[in-house]
């Protein structure tokens, strides 16, 4: 599912225009990216977690020519579904 097959959906769900639901998902989206951006966690129950962890630095190589190289450390966003969600993916 892309973004505009997710707005028609929320918009048919929701009864409103395609303008509105677009609107709301827009705003929802930039909320989560904001809280995230300041490293607070967002929290959706029945949904799942969105959390900041921290990536160590690590070696690797360059699948190229082989040589070690180091790859820095990086702050990643991890999803953790919750159960009402697991439990739908898993039926």
């Amino acid at each position: 599912m892309n973004k505009e097959q997710l707005v028609a959906a929320v918009a048919a769900k929701a009864g409103t225009s395609k303008a509105v639901a677009r609107a709301t998902l827009d705003a929802t989206l930039e909320a989560i990216r904001e809280s995230l951006a300041k490293g607070e966690p967002v929290q959706l129950v029945g949904f799942g977690s969105f959390t900041i962890a921290e990536r160590k630095e690590r070696r690797g190589r360059n699948p190229r020519t082989g040589e070690p190289i180091l790859i820095p450390s990086k702050k990643v966003v991890r999803f953790r579904p919750g159960k009402k969600l697991q439990e739908a993916v898993s039926r």
